[in-house]
């Protein structure tokens, strides 16, 4: 692993990853400051951060964006911190990258966004991937999360974006434990939608020529949303304009996969209108 001219601190988030955390520590061993935030976990997690030298901080999970939010409070020894999850990797070539943008960057600049290579049983979902850029490298104190569910990430200043890739393995534990978690996430999102608060003053003007990734995001989510059939939509959109057919039998199932979870937002929105309503189950 390349060694950084210019200090970064680390974040990784956690929540019973003993399985993926030796990995990601592994990847980031050119910081010397590396904090694992912990939402109570019940495996060996912990232990296992604490044994390689990472600074441990536990608070009890209510959200996403609160939980990073109090992450980026932590006391980091260096100006820029690189927020990863356990089940992701830095590539030498991203560290290599971040040595050399950090020697000299304005005050205008408090984010880097990276793209992100996700990996499905050993296949880059390089065509599937439906978002494959995210902020990752932040100027401590001029960032911050908001969502409750799929949180994004807010800057305070600009934004530029990095060339190199990190690496995702979000299905290391098992197509079971995505579904599992994804059902979580789809509760989270039908909630938004209910509650009205999914998204405010949205666009198609702003969905489709946002000045700002995460605005275009949300926009596009918050319009997506409205439209009937979105499963179905979402699938032939994945599969043939942007391409997970040429990804192989991985993009095929990834797609599936994606408009599964579309399906389980719009069914758990319509339980939650009759529960509110006092309609039977």
């Amino acid at each position: 692993m390349s060694v950084l001219s210019v200090p970064v601190s680390v974040l990784i988030l956690t929540k019973n990853e003993a399985l993926d955390l030796p990995g990601c520590l592994d990847s980031v061993a050119f910081s010397d400051d590396v904090h694992v935030f912990d939402s109570e976990s019940t495996d060996a997690t912990r232990e296992i951060a604490a044994a390689r030298g990472a600074q441990v901080t536990v608070r009890t999970f209510d959200d996403y964006a609160r939980q990073r939010s109090a992450a980026l409070q932590l006391p980091f020894r260096h100006a820029w911190v690189l927020v990863l999850d356990a089940d992701e990797r830095m590539t030498d070539a991203g560290v290599r990258e971040i040595a050399q943008t950090l020697g000299d960057v304005p005050d205008s600049i408090a984010a880097f966004s990276m793209r992100r290579r996700d990996f499905l049983w050993g296949t880059w979902l390089k065509h599937a991937q439906m978002s494959p850029f995210y902020v990752r490298l932040q100027r401590v104190g001029r960032t911050r999360y908001v969502r409750s569910v799929n949180e994004v990430v807010e800057v305070d200043g600009e934004t530029r974006e990095l060339r190199e890739p990190f690496d995702h393995f979000p299905f290391s534990k098992g197509v079971t434990y995505w579904i599992e978690r994804h059902n979580r996430y789809a509760t989270g999102e039908a909630a938004l939608l209910v509650d009205g608060n999914f998204a405010q003053d949205v666009s198609w003007k702003k969905a489709l020529f946002g000045k700002d990734f995460h605005e275009r995001r949300i926009a596009q989510k918050a319009i997506f949303y409205c439209m009937p059939g979105r499963p179905a939509i979402k699938w032939m959109y994945m599969m043939f304009v942007r391409g997970a057919v040429l990804d192989g039998r991985a993009g095929v199932m990834y797609a599936t996969l994606q408009s599964i979870y579309e399906y389980f937002i719009g069914l758990k929105r319509r339980e939650l209108v009759r529960l509110r309503k006092g309609q039977s189950l």
